[in-house]
């Protein structure tokens, strides 16, 4: 009786060891880097980041300038590219141009956007930062440079060894 105890407790042991490298191995096929964003085509023609279970997706308008406020959008999905309801959501946007801060506060709109309006200049040194917290979930934090261009080379590569090696399950 004894034996077979050990030899069960050795047979739980192995196959949770299993579970955990397929977990793992899952797990990391899901995780995207900013290079491989930058290599494909965001569905609002906007910038995307990853933070945490979710996919932010920011939009702000080309050509904008400082004289006057813009939109600014952010679409929510989950990695599967499925929309996650806003509301009940907070968060905001810090942009930095030089000197310049701005924060702008993302109200819920829609099924997945948080939208908000702010005068910023759509050139290569914008930079953000967005806050977002989904009730009972936690903050999650993205960093974005819309505007800034993304080099073809890096690109080029990151997305041929995105098609030759990234499996991404829907």
């Amino acid at each position: 009786m004894k034996m077979q105890k050990n030899v069960l407790s050795k047979v739980v042991a192995l196959s949770m060891v299993g579970m955990m490298s397929t977990v793992a191995v899952t797990s990391s096929a899901w995780a995207h880097d900013d290079k491989y964003f930058d290599s494909i085509k965001s569905p609002h023609g906007g910038q995307t980041r990853m933070a945490g279970p979710y996919h932010f997706e920011l939009v702000l308008k080309a050509g904008a300038t400082n004289a006057q406020t813009s939109p600014v959008v952010v679409y929510v999905t989950d990695h599967a590219g499925k929309a996650i309801a806003t509301k009940g959501a907070t968060a905001n946007l810090l942009i930095v141009q030089g000197k310049q801060k701005i924060t702008v506060e993302l109200k819920s709109q829609a099924d997945n956007q948080l939208v908000g309006q702010a005068a910023y200049n759509a050139s290569a040194d914008l930079k953000a930062a967005l806050s977002f917290n989904e009730t009972g979930k936690g903050v999650e934090q993205a960093r974005f440079t819309p505007f800034a261009p993304v080099k073809a080379s890096k690109a080029k590569n990151s997305k041929a060894s995105a098609e030759a090696g990234h499996e991404h399950h829907h």
